[in-house]
């Protein structure tokens, strides 16, 4: 088939959504398919943007290429993406607006508590409604986006875990000396907990911060603060083969963001036979850590039950080879030989 891949972007900014629009190109051509990405910028500030970027979407024609050969299917991923019209649309949803919706109210939204904004949101989910039902598929990619998607439009949607980028690529070279944590730094990634954590352990075990983003230059003041020179590392941006190195000898891994869409890390943590410490609001992460059976879950603001838990699998090496050996028996078939058949062709 010829497939394109709709999916939009804040310019300068890539993270779990990029990756999986440009994942799914590389392996839809790897199976035989005309594949395209096409991304459409967003800007969320005037606020009033928001909806151009819904009127962004709804004006593409992407029915058929330049020289009038069809375009089979499209696949939308995220707000506003899955704004597109086509008659063979399927969604497969990442997330919408979350600041519109369970991150309302909260210091991660950025719309107030006025009339205007009340307006804003009600049109929001109005947009919502309308062309996530125009899809022919509707997918999430976790339970928990699913549950979003029921609660607040009263859509269902089937889930399709996504594999991550590195699926098969990933491997265990033993349980080492430090935790690794990878992804933007940002506030809602809850990087700080960690580092509260690190000031509270009482093995010589590392932390090694993997990621750029916003919160990174505030992290970096509190390690300093805290007197973790040394033992609290930021790698910043680090090629594939130096994370799947990471990843291979790490302890443990750690990822609580705060009630996060999937968790990508959470599976490629998994997939190297790795325990995970998260957090018990972590949303999708929970669907795959189970606590005392995968990793650990622990309160999102006891910094010393997470330093508990550091202690414990650094004193206890084939407690993590057990808990990662779990993991990867959890996520082991999601893979993309799984998942294209399920997204191409339904259940």
């Amino acid at each position: 088939m010829r497939i394109v891949v709709c999916n939009s972007q804040v310019p300068f900014e890539y993270g779990g959504a990029e990756i999986l629009g440009e994942a799914l190109v590389a392996e839809l051509k790897r199976r035989g398919h005309e594949a395209e990405l096409v991304q459409l910028p967003q800007q969320w500030h005037p606020k009033e943007e928001i909806l151009k970027n819904y009127l962004m979407w709804r004006l593409v024609n992407l029915d058929q290429t330049f020289d009038q050969r069809p375009i089979h299917r499209v696949i939308a991923l995220k707000y506003p993406a899955y704004a597109i019209r086509h008659p063979h649309k399927t969604t497969w949803l990442v997330h919408q607006l979350r600041q519109a919706y369970e991150l309302f109210g909260t210091p991660f939204s950025f719309f107030d508590n006025t009339e205007q904004d009340h307006s804003l949101r009600r049109l929001v989910y109005r947009m919502d409604c309308l062309t996530l039902a125009e899809s022919e598929q509707l997918y999430a990619i976790s339970k928990n986006v699913a549950a979003r998607l029921k609660r607040f439009n009263g859509l269902e949607a089937t889930v399709i875990y996504p594999p991550p980028a590195l699926d098969g690529q990933l491997f265990c070279e033993g349980y080492g000396d430090y935790i690794l944590t990878v992804g933007r730094l940002a506030p809602i990634k809850r990087v700080g907990l960690l580092i509260e954590a690190m000031a509270r352990v009482r093995a010589p075990v590392r932390c090694l911060i993997v990621g750029r983003g916003p919160e990174m230059e505030h992290l970096q003041r509190q390690a300093r603060h805290l007197g973790l020179q040394g033992r609290v590392e930021f790698l910043g941006f680090v090629p594939t083969e130096g994370v799947l190195s990471l990843y291979a000898q790490a302890l443990a891994v750690y990822y609580a963001p705060v009630d996060e869409d999937y968790g990508y890390v959470t599976v490629e943590a998994f997939k190297a036979h790795k325990p995970v410490l998260t957090a018990s609001d972590s949303g999708g992460v929970l669907e795959f850590v189970e606590d005392g059976v995968t990793g650990y879950i622990v309160p999102p603001d006891a910094p010393q039950a997470l330093a508990q838990r550091i202690d414990e699998l650094y004193a206890d090496r084939a407690r993590a080879q057990r808990l990662g050996q779990a993991g990867y028996e959890r996520v082991a078939d999601i893979t993309w030989d799984r998942t294209i058949p399920r997204l191409l062709e339904g259940d």
